[in-house]
Formats: structure tokens, sequence, C-alpha cells
């Protein structure tokens, strides 16, 4: 079966935010047309691109509205070449029919690593020293600098990223302790703490990898920080919205925390520029990196091969593994068939009229699958050749339909 409802050559991507170039490899391999735009475009030149293309690839910058989705007539899917997600609406790309692929595991190593150095940078003041000698001061000192080793590591959410802080941690000989909303299976020694404020009580140093999400907003405030040890030290590279930063400077002021590293922040510039403010600048043992926790050349072209693989699965079988607002399904490929991809509203009634049209027509299902969330239902069906047209025409003219493909 050839895997395409029309000419590869005619299936057109856009690329924006310089995107590893492997992405653009291996989708203009697979023959489709692939542009790429070097930065973030604003909500109404989007609007206008996105008319004709039937794939977006973006990182953190772009924001996707409903307005450039309700542009986007054509749009199959949308690819965040980056963790999060919440630069899109994803409700209502759910309810156009759009799947959206993340990179869930490829940055994970290189986040992990930072956190990692920038714990030794933090409790051996290095930040500074490398300030003073670098502003002409010679100032060779040991006090206040101590080895992390035999040091607790608290870990505020332990998913990809947790996990491998946790492991990399343990090998520096600290200990490790972590806290998550949802029970995971700890590795190694690392040991799961029954709440935030416990975790936060007896780690010397506190990191979070959380999402961004109305329960994470400013979780770590006034009170949080008041429950860390003194001299203990807090990192961020999960989401800027997660800490309050004119709280984090006032514990930074006061000398309750010995040091901070902040690699994200509530509000960040749209591209690379001078004039960045925050109340954390100039702040003594305090670490502020441009959100570049996942900004390694491996971690970015890992990232392109994961989203452009998810995406070229979607787009060739229908296959939507990894998508985040989607019912998830794939179907290998039966051979001698003609795939239809029908994404409607889940409401009672839908696999009954679905049917009845199969019936009929005589259609014979060589392979089906279906699948659903509160709000759409996704379905794959192989069929035989003859009248799978007809099927699919009679399927996606359905009251419920949303988006109806033939793949032949």
């Amino acid at each position: 079966m050839a895997v395409t409802s029309f000419p590869k050559s005619e299936i057109k991507i856009l690329l924006l935010e310089n995107i590893h170039p492997v992405a653009r490899d291996e989708l203009a391999a697979q023959g489709f047309q692939v542009e790429c735009v070097s930065s973030a475009l604003p909500e109404a030149e989007l609007a206008e691109r996105v008319r004709d293309a039937h794939v977006l690839g973006i990182r953190s910058k772009t924001r996707i509205t409903q307005k450039v989705l309700d542009e986007g007539k054509r749009l199959l899917a949308v690819g965040a070449f980056c963790i999060g997600t919440n630069q899109i609406d994803i409700a209502h790309a759910s309810k156009r029919g759009v799947p959206v692929f993340n990179a869930p595991f490829s940055n994970t190593r290189s986040v992990a690593e930072l956190i990692l150095a920038e714990i030794v940078m933090l409790s051996r003041h290095l930040g500074d020293r490398v300030t003073e000698v670098h502003a002409g001061k010679w100032r060779k000192v040991a006090v206040g600098s101590h080895e992390v080793r035999g040091q607790t590591i608290g870990i505020v959410g332990y998913g990809h990223i947790g996990s491998q802080i946790g492991v990399l941690a343990e090998s520096f000989g600290m200990r490790v302790v972590f806290h998550d909303i949802v029970a995971k299976l700890p590795m190694g020694n690392n040991r799961s703490m029954p709440s935030l404020d416990d975790l936060l009580e007896v780690s010397d140093f506190v990191t979070v990898h959380v999402p961004e999400t109305p329960q994470t907003k400013n979780m770590i405030g006034p009170e949080q920080l008041a429950r860390m040890k003194q001299g203990s030290y807090l990192l961020n590279a999960s989401r800027g919205t997660v800490v309050v930063i004119d709280a984090l400077a006032a514990a930074l002021k006061t000398g309750h925390l010995g040091g901070a590293a902040i690699d994200v922040y509530p509000s960040e510039p749209e591209s690379n520029s001078d004039g960045f403010e925050s109340p954390l600048r100039g702040l003594t043992n305090v670490i502020l990196t441009p959100h570049i926790g996942g900004s390694t050349e491996e971690a970015q072209e890992a990232i392109g091969k994961e989203v452009s693989a998810a995406l070229m699965k979607f787009v060739n079988q229908g296959a939507t593994t990894g998508a985040v607002n989607f019912p998830l399904v794939e179907l290998p490929i039966t051979r001698g068939t003609h795939r239809v991809l029908n994404i409607h509203r889940n409401v009672p009634g839908v696999l009954r009229d679905i049917n009845k049209i199969v019936s009929d027509l005589q259609a014979n299902i060589r392979a089906q699958v279906l699948a659903t969330d509160p709000d759409i239902g996704y379905l794959i069906m192989d069929l035989d050749q003859d009248v799978s047209r007809d099927v699919k025409a009679a399927i996606g003219s359905l009251p419920t339909s949303i988006k109806t493909r033939i793949l032949f």
C-alpha cells in the first residue's frame, strides 16, 4: 500500500525557529516540500503562512492560537520540537482534528547534566569566583564552599528528567529524595517523599522539573521558600511560572537561601537580544541562564529526529503514538488495502453510523481500530480497495466528522 492520500510532493511542511537541519533532511527525504524559517512568526503572519501548510513545526517561541489553527484549513499535524506545548492552544487543535506531537525524551540528558553542573557551581560559589577573576579580582577563599557528596538533593517532579537527575546525583554520592503527584518507581536508592513540604524541609538542593499547569503555577512561593533549609539552594529549569521570582529574590537577599540557578522565567524575550530584566540580576551566588537547559547540539538533533519521525508516521500511516492531545492509535499496514482515517466528535451513535455505511456499501474491513478521549474519536480502518473511496466520502459527510483522509 502506498502511504499518502495524494502525491508526497504536494505535502507542504513549514518549520520555524531554526529547527535542527536533521528534521528538514528527514522530511525532505520522504519527498515532502519543506520550507524553513529561522525565527518565530507573529500571529497574523503565521495565520497567513499556515493556510497552505499540511504540517507545522515550531519550538517554544511560536504561539499557535485559535486564529492560526482556524486558518490552517489543510493542517494535518503540529510538531513541537521541544518538550513543552503550552504555547499551543491544545484544546482547539483537538477540536480542529490536529494532533500535536512533542519530544518528551530527547533533551533529558542535556537538562540533567546542566543541573548537576549547577549544583557543583552553587556549592563552590563558582559563578562569583569566575566573575571576580574576569574583573581582575583575586579572592581565593574556602569559607562557604563545600563538596556535594553527602548532601541531599530534592527533586520536584520525577519524570524523564527528574529520574535521570536522581541517577546522576547518586553517582556524585548525594542522597536523593523526590516528590511527584503520581506514584513513581524510584531509581537506585532514590526515596519518595509524601509531600512537597517534607521534601523542602530536608533538602540541601531543590530542583524543579514539572510541566506548566494551573496546579504548578507559583507552586514555589514565599511559604515554600520559607520551609527550605537555611542556606539551601533552589534550581529551576522547568517552567518560568513555577517559581515566584520576587519571593525568591527576597529569600536570597535575606540570606535564607544560599543561592539559586534559574534557566526559565515568567516572561522571556521573543528573540536573542539585550535588555533582559529580572529581580535576580546582580545577586550573589545566583546562576542565570537564558533557557538553555536542552540547548545542546546532541539534544536538538535528537529532538529533530524524534518529532519528524512522529510526524512522518502520522502523515504516512495515521499513527498518533506520542501525540499529546489525541487518542493514541497505531495499526500495522495491511497489504492490498486502502486506509480510511476519520477524526470525529465523541458523541453517541458515531460508530453505529460508520458501521451502517460499511454495511450498505458492502465494504470488507481487513483491520480496524478505534480510540476515544472525552472529546474526540479516532478511527483507522483498512478496507478492500474497490469501495474505499465511497466509504471515505460517506464517512466524511457525517455531521460528526471533523476530518477524514484516505491513504492508498
